[in-house]
């Protein structure tokens, strides 16, 4: 498995100091919050990832250095959950990403007992879509 960033560190803490579910929740929103939101021409069929119940959009900025994705989704808990998927693959290249182990991160976070089964596979085809999007060539 791969190592945790600074980043991924500081939210198991975090989410490891709550006691209660409704703590885990506030933390979630929270996270999700922070999201940059998308602009609506990228809000595209084209960056609308397929497998995920609610609607997701994801980018690969290569702008930035490091590249960085963007995702978005109208559903808060999802942005959430999606923020603390980003917050774990941070600093991963293509082929780290693949070995992490997205039920087991959001176990260590204490989530995983309010994933259901296609919130989780909704979660691994972003994953799934991030590592493709690493694949492409730079236009």
């Amino acid at each position: 498995m791969s190592t945790l960033s600074s980043a991924a560190q500081q939210a198991l803490v975090e989410f490891q100091n709550c006691a209660q579910w409704e703590q885990r929740a506030r933390l979630v929103l929270h996270y999700g919050a922070q999201l940059n939101e998308l602009a609506e021409e990228q809000r595209s069929a084209d960056n609308l990832i397929h497998g995920c119940e609610t609607r997701v959009w994801l980018i690969l900025d290569r702008q930035t250095q490091p590249w960085r994705f963007q995702v978005a989704s109208e559903a808060r808990l999802l942005r959430g959950l999606l923020a603390l998927l980003l917050v774990r693959i941070d600093g991963l290249n293509a082929e780290q990403m693949l070995s992490v182990d997205l039920a087991e991160w959001f176990k260590q976070l204490g989530l995983a007992r309010q994933l259901s089964p296609s919130r989780s596979n909704g979660l691994n085809a972003v994953l799934k879509a991030m590592h493709e999007l690493l694949q492409q060539p730079s236009a």
